[in-house]
């Protein structure tokens, strides 16, 4: 189990995909907040949550870039949760993903600095798909189903959740116009 609390004994947590939309665990405070020199792209192959084994998903991570930054939210939990919450965490997010767990500063909204609970990629992971071309991410996005559901529909949420918080991402807005069109293409045909 990992853990870093602040000076005063909270601990954050730091949403940029679908923790956004669905964190799944007790939180005091939900608000928005920002990494910087990180970006957010799928780039993590997903066997589970929203793909299989046979037909692999994407799913977003994090990749170091010096001046980037990439717009979230940040969850408060309360320090009497943690236990709880961080087997949650690990199991959601560490079970075959290429992610590795860190503690990052973030900036909140209210330009507080604060450090928080990240989920990096870890480009030495196999299931780390790196750098995919648009056209290519957008089919794999499109035809990938898993557990927690459709592809498309983990890149759908997490472009409403930056929506409704304020936030525009113009490569996953693309890449949905990809998956989009190419959903076109199928129905004109013989369907999907």
């Amino acid at each position: 189990m990992w853990s870093e609390a602040t000076d005063d004994g909270t601990i954050w947590v730091y949403g940029y995909g679908s923790l956004m939309w669905r964190p799944g665990f007790p939180h005091q405070e939900a608000i928005k907040a920002v990494l910087p020199d990180y970006s957010r792209s799928f780039c993590i192959w997903s066997e589970h949550h929203r793909g299989t084994r046979g037909c692999r998903g994407l799913v977003l991570g994090l990749a170091p870039q010096p001046g980037a930054h990439c717009e979230g939210m940040a969850f408060r939990i309360d320090p009497k949760d943690w236990p709880e919450t961080s087997v949650y965490l690990e199991e959601r997010e560490l079970r075959g993903y290429a992610y590795r767990p860190d503690h990052l500063p973030i900036t909140l909204i209210d330009n507080r600095t604060v450090l928080a609970h990240c989920f990096v990629a870890d480009p030495k992971h196999p299931h780390f798909a790196g750098v995919i071309a648009p056209d290519d991410a957008a089919r794999i996005i499109l035809n990938a189903r898993g557990e927690a559901g459709l592809n498309r529909d983990y890149l759908i949420n997490t472009i409403r959740a930056l929506q409704q918080h304020g936030y525009q991402d113009l490569h996953l807005q693309d890449l949905l116009q990809r998956v989009l069109r190419l959903t076109g293409e199928l129905d004109a045909g013989a369907g999907i």
